[in-house]
């Protein structure tokens, strides 16, 4: 089997390229996107809305789709399509997540899935091989069955509290095939203290920890041997920028595992406190990096804002999400700029 360069290098070089800790959510929601947008799909189907098996609303949001990665690709190092806001369109649905990821693709940009994918046994086998490695095809008697990339993104969520031997499909598909997974650890919706926040034994030092640190040491050691030459390991975590104060304390458990940072803005996650999230270290191939920052509708919906659409056509959508994209950016520069200087 071929080994693919490092999901953690190609990340990390990603960003370095594009000079942004920023990433992009595609999570399109059909309430929301330009009424022309909508128009061009009910055209294109006859206005057959339900009857022609959400075929208009998948043309519809893979369209939208296009235009805001047009808008954004020379700005952020990838994007993330939450599988959610397409399986609810069935199998249309599904084809137009899988064509915005071969678009992403096709202009440069890493793609990862926000799935939170994973189950017991050949289950979370199925899961993985579908998502990031290699699925089996029909084949003759005497034939030899080949095995191809179905979605074949870069990168996947996973909910890892199921625990290790469900973890693992996914990490010997980072190794095999170059991808990368962020495991769920300090989530950033409001209740998820409730059950990460309690304090469990840890065996070893027989003291109580916080279940998302006990959490930190699994992803710790399951992304061993995962490292890239740039330090890091492509089993990351998700952390989530509404928590920046657990952030310190992870980062110092995962200090080689990239932080996928959703929340920032509309969940109110602010730019002053991604410095949490990144490395402080002597290992100058590790300081400062080690987080991807998202935002999903702060960005696509920018142009629904009214200092955006009382002065603009709606046909412009894509611009307003461009300019966001740039301001995020210069947000996020700036707080690791005024961090180094005042902190580190």
């Amino acid at each position: 089997m071929t080994m693919q360069v490092n999901f953690a290098d190609r990340l990390l070089r990603a960003i370095d390229e594009k000079e942004n800790l920023g990433i992009v959510g595609l999570d399109p929601d059909v309430r929301y996107i330009p009424q022309f947008i909508e128009d061009m799909a009910l055209d294109k189907f006859h206005d057959g809305r339900y009857g022609n098996q959400f075929a208009a609303e998948a043309y519809a949001l893979l369209e939208f789709n296009k235009r805001i990665i047009d808008a954004v690709a020379d700005i952020v190092p990838a994007v993330k399509p939450q599988i959610a806001f397409y399986e609810i369109y069935k199998s249309e649905g599904i084809v137009a997540f899988d064509e915005t990821i071969k678009y992403a693709r096709s202009k440069g940009l890493i793609v990862i899935e926000d799935g939170k994918r994973n189950d017991i046994g050949n289950t979370a086998e199925k899961y993985s091989a579908g998502h990031l490695g290699r699925v089996p095809l029909l084949c003759r008697k005497g034939e030899s069955r080949l095995e191809v990339p179905s979605f074949d993104l870069d990168g996947l969520t996973v909910n890892v509290f199921l625990g290790s031997d469900c973890a693992m499909p996914f990490v010997t598909d980072c190794l095999h095939y170059g991808k990368g997974i962020f495991c769920l650890d300090k989530t950033s919706n409001p209740s998820a203290g409730e059950l990460q926040d309690l304090l469990v034994l840890d065996e070893e030092s027989q003291t109580k920890t916080k279940l998302s640190e006990r959490v930190a040491h699994l992803i710790n050691k399951w992304g061993e041997g995962t490292d890239g030459i740039e330090g890091y390991r492509s089993v990351g975590a998700v952390v989530g920028a509404t928590y920046a104060g657990d952030a310190t304390n992870l980062r110092t458990i995962m200090p080689n595992n990239i932080f996928l940072v959703p929340g920032l803005y509309t969940q109110g996650g602010q730019p002053e406190d991604i410095p949490n999230f990144v490395n402080k270290s002597t290992d100058s191939r590790i300081h400062g990096r080690g987080a991807i920052v998202n935002s999903s509708r702060e960005i696509i919906y920018a142009y629904r804002k009214p200092e955006w659409s009382l002065k603009h056509d709606e046909e412009e959508f894509a611009e307003a999400s461009r300019e966001k994209a740039i301001k995020m950016k210069k947000d996020l520069t700036a707080a690791l700029r005024n961090a180094q200087k005042s902190r580190w």
